[in-house]
């Protein structure tokens, strides 16, 4: 009998969680399918856990979309993935409003083709005020480039070294403002971030799963918080000096 979202204890749910949604083309090739098809199911799977965390009260989810290194893939599944961005923001926002869902961007916009980064802002304006939960979309997005871009960002401000602290680094990071991920998902079977939320990920609790992104269903994210829910996190600090 499937669960619910009321079967989980809300005070061990984590405020922030991040995803690495990996696996559309080989759902697709398994069932005879094209990469297409792949990923508008990973469209339909990444629209039903968004609902499903704002469901939860799960406050910030962060969704790796395309990366910078994706600009290697050929360029009509590039062009295709864009179109269902900005197919799926179009077709969502009135919704996101409704629910108080903020759309921000970890990434390079002005690198995104115009019609993808004319949509983004459009929903990112839109969505502002929203309150109830912050969706990020990390696109065009390297976790390498974020350090390196926050770095440059400092020395542009003239902050000298004994300036340069965590927090005035955590303030140049697309990140800034919202919590560390508590939980990072991969699926697919991957062992592996992938150069994503690197500097935000050092503490983050890791979960690993074979199931391909279309097949990640709601059920899948609640067995992979009651996984989190149980374990026990250290920071770095033996079990007798946890508060």
């Amino acid at each position: 009998m499937p669960d619910s979202p009321h079967s989980l204890d809300p005070s061990a749910l984590p405020a922030h969680v991040a995803i690495i949604m990996d696996g559309n083309g080989r759902w697709a090739q398994e069932r005879g399918l094209s990469r297409s098809e792949g990923h508008k199911a990973g469209v339909r799977a990444a629209k039903a856990i968004v609902t499903e965390c704002r469901t939860l009260g799960i406050r910030h989810l962060t969704l790796y979309t395309f990366s910078q290194e994706n600009w290697g893939r050929p360029r009509d599944e590039v062009s295709l993935l864009f179109q269902l961005l900005v197919r799926f923001l179009g077709d969502e926002l009135s919704s996101m409003e409704k629910n108080g869902i903020c759309l921000r961007v970890f990434g390079d916009v002005d690198g995104l083709p115009l019609a993808a980064r004319t949509a983004l802002r459009h929903a990112m304006n839109r969505t502002a005020r929203c309150e109830g939960m912050i969706v990020n979309l990390a696109l065009n997005y390297s976790g390498r480039e974020e350090i390196l871009r926050a770095a440059r960002l400092l020395m542009e401000k003239g902050v000298r070294p004994d300036g340069v602290t965590e927090e005035a680094f955590r303030a140049c990071l697309y990140s800034a403002g919202q919590p560390d991920p508590d939980l990072l998902i991969r699926t697919s079977g991957e062992l592996r971030i992938s150069n994503y939320l690197t500097f935000q990920s050092a503490y983050s609790e890791l979960y690993f799963t074979s199931t391909y992104w279309p097949d990640f269903t709601p059920e899948e994210l609640r067995k992979a918080l009651r996984d989190y829910a149980g374990r026990s996190r250290r920071f770095g600090l033996t079990q007798e000096q946890i508060p």
